[in-house]
């Protein structure tokens, strides 16, 4: 097990690919807390990876608010001892023009995609420096690599935690932290269902453009994660993984 006995905070584990990430880590032998706005499916969760005969405690957090990821810092430390890996995972979008957007829906995006992520790294560093050990795993998307019409803003949130990571990982190599960066492209989520709303015919058309002929489901984006978390990546840092079935090759 490549992360036996590590410590891991995934935020947004309640479903989706956060989901997949918690179930993940704990396979490979992580403890997790899963984080989530939602309690009811953060501790759905939790439940699920006690089932698997490993360690979860489930916690309620608003990633918007820097008081609460603290929180969600010390919560995990008291009930495992430290923080190993943290795994940004967090995302919201509302798919529309931009023309067309207003600026309370531009608000909410930045503060979930990009404060939220921010926050995190802000409550967990300061432990993860002083033990001189930590990954950091954030969840970026495609769009914020290569652009997506009808997310200009959450594109750029996504691009500006791409950037973000990468001088953080610049900032905290020398105590031992990497911060990497997988970025998804279409995946089959309840939040990939909602975004599309009722038109099939947009994942129908994304499965064309996309070489592998499908969507991406959450368990392929949670190997990914696995590896960053793990010390067969103690070498890499600072780097983008983009995991989207060759849609973009850039």
């Amino acid at each position: 097990m490549k992360l036996k006995d590590k410590v891991a905070i995934v935020t947004g584990g309640g479903q989706g690919i956060g989901r997949a990430i918690a179930l993940e880590l704990a396979g490979e032998g992580a403890k997790v807390s899963v984080a989530d706005l939602n309690p009811e499916t953060a501790k759905k969760t939790a439940g699920e990876i006690k089932a698997m005969g490993r360690e979860a405690i489930a916690v309620t957090v608003d990633i918007t608010d820097l008081a609460q990821c603290d929180k969600m810092v010390k919560e995990t430390i008291a009930a495992f001892g430290c923080v190993d890996v943290l795994v940004n995972n967090v995302g919201w979008d509302k798919m529309e023009l931009f023309i067309q957007s207003e600026p309370a829906t531009w608000d909410k995006v930045i503060a979930i995609n990009l404060r939220g992520p921010i926050n995190c790294f802000k409550a967990a560093l300061p432990h993860l420096i002083e033990r001189k050990y930590g990954r950091i795993v954030s969840i970026a998307s495609d769009a914020g690599r290569v652009g997506s019409s009808g997310e200009a803003v959450y594109s750029g949130t996504k691009g500006g935690i791409i950037s973000f990571s990468k001088t953080i990982a610049r900032e905290v190599a020398r105590h031992g932290i990497t911060v990497n960066v997988v970025s998804p492209g279409p995946t089959d989520t309840p939040f990939f269902a909602a975004v599309a709303g009722d038109n099939p015919a947009i994942a129908e058309g994304l499965k064309k453009a996309i070489p592998l002929r499908r969507l991406a489901q959450p368990e392929d984006i949670a190997g990914a994660v696995a590896f960053f978390a793990s010390d067969k990546a103690s070498y890499v840092t600072g780097q983008v993984l983009s995991v989207s079935g060759g849609l973009n090759m850039v």
